[in-house]
């Protein structure tokens, strides 16, 4: 008998020698039916085939067999395209993705789901037999076209991105194109992908990239500030006591090694008057922060100043003798004594 009623390339005995290593397994397709255009049936079979295929009765030896038709084409079954079409279309449907087929002679869509028909703001059956030039202006159907013949040129998978101007907004998307073939009419499958989520996330993105940025950069700010509070005391703007007493190993090892001198000197500020002590402790660290200034202001970028109390200073003069240090401290005790500081309208001194 033919493959068509047997459904069998090649017919062989099977035994236990030669197959019994072998084992049932299903299929997880009908590829293995793509040549068969044709099956007999049995009497359990004809009325559930009779539902989805045309049953034709082929001559038989005794009397007519019923067989089910899958094709009109000699060892071409059209129901395997269709089924793997079916699902594929049903998939697309349930992810929301917008599928549309159109015949490669003349454009008109044969196939188009409500996903695709949504995205255009149309309905399914109104797409169906008409060109992209029906809905669309000149310019962005020739591009859709020109798009489709460059598809079928190549005969692979084409994918593209449009700009197209729908009801007065600009959209854009994202069209991939397979070209297949029906019988002998060549179709041009289309998947579109609407790129405004995908834009809107990436301006999402960006944002948020340049707020992390941002982030990252008052991060560091702030960890320099807090470095630089670690090395600084707050009220007076001079030198931590850790970090003046590093300068110090510093200079004595200098000292040491290249036998240079260098000046401490240790500064008491007077008790302060009644007149500061009854404004409380900020009027106490005002007077400190002007003697901050001034040790700033009289000091070298290679010397340290030092706030030791409330009422002490230390300053280490680097390079410098006994003599030069006398005379730098006391130009800095004549202008702490000319020195006023304002605090609620109460002039201080000290």
């Amino acid at each position: 008998m033919t493959k068509q009623l047997l459904i069998y390339g090649t017919v062989i005995a099977l035994t236990r020698r030669d197959h019994g290593d072998l084992a049932y397994k299903a299929a997880e397709s009908f590829e293995f039916a793509r040549g068969v255009n044709a099956a007999p049936l049995v009497v359990g079979e004809f009325l559930p085939a009779a539902n989805d295929f045309a049953v034709v009765f082929a001559p038989g030896a005794e009397m007519p067999l019923p067989v089910a038709l899958f094709g009109v084409e000699a060892e071409a079954n059209a129901f395997v395209d269709a089924v793997l079409a079916q699902t594929l279309l049903a998939h697309a449907q349930q992810q929301g993705l917008a599928v549309g087929v159109k015949s490669a002679e003349d454009g008109r869509y044969l196939l188009v789901n409500e996903a695709l028909a949504g995205l255009l703001g149309t309905d399914a059956p109104g797409m169906v037999g008409r060109t992209d030039a029906d809905w669309l202006d000149g310019t962005s159907a020739a591009l859709l076209r020109a798009a489709d013949h460059t598809a079928l040129a190549q005969g692979s998978a084409l994918s593209s991105e449009h700009r197209i101007d729908l009801h007065g907004e600009r959209r854009e998307f994202k069209v991939l194109r397979v070209v297949s073939q029906q019988g002998t009419q060549r179709l041009i499958c289309s998947l579109w992908q609407d790129l405004a989520p995908l834009r809107q996330r990436d301006a999402q993105l960006r944002l948020a990239l340049d707020q992390l940025e941002q982030q990252q950069k008052a991060n560091d700010a702030l960890r320099l500030d807090l470095a630089e509070q670690g090395l600084r005391d707050q009220a007076s703007g001079l030198n931590s006591r850790a970090h003046f007493d590093d300068q110090m190993r510093r200079e004595l090892d200098l000292s040491t090694r290249e036998h240079r001198e260098f000046a401490l000197v240790y500064m008491a500020l007077d008790p302060f008057a009644d007149k500061v002590a009854a404004l409380g402790p900020r009027a106490q660290e005002r007077i400190c922060e002007s003697m901050g200034r001034l040790l700033r202001g009289n000091t070298r970028a290679m010397d340290a100043s030092c706030r030791m109390d409330d009422r002490h200073f230390a300053v280490l003069l680097s390079g410098v003798g006994l003599a030069t240090a006398h005379s730098r401290m006391e130009g800095l005790r004549r202008q702490c004594a000319t020195q006023i500081v304002m605090f609620d309208g109460q002039e201080l001194g000290f």
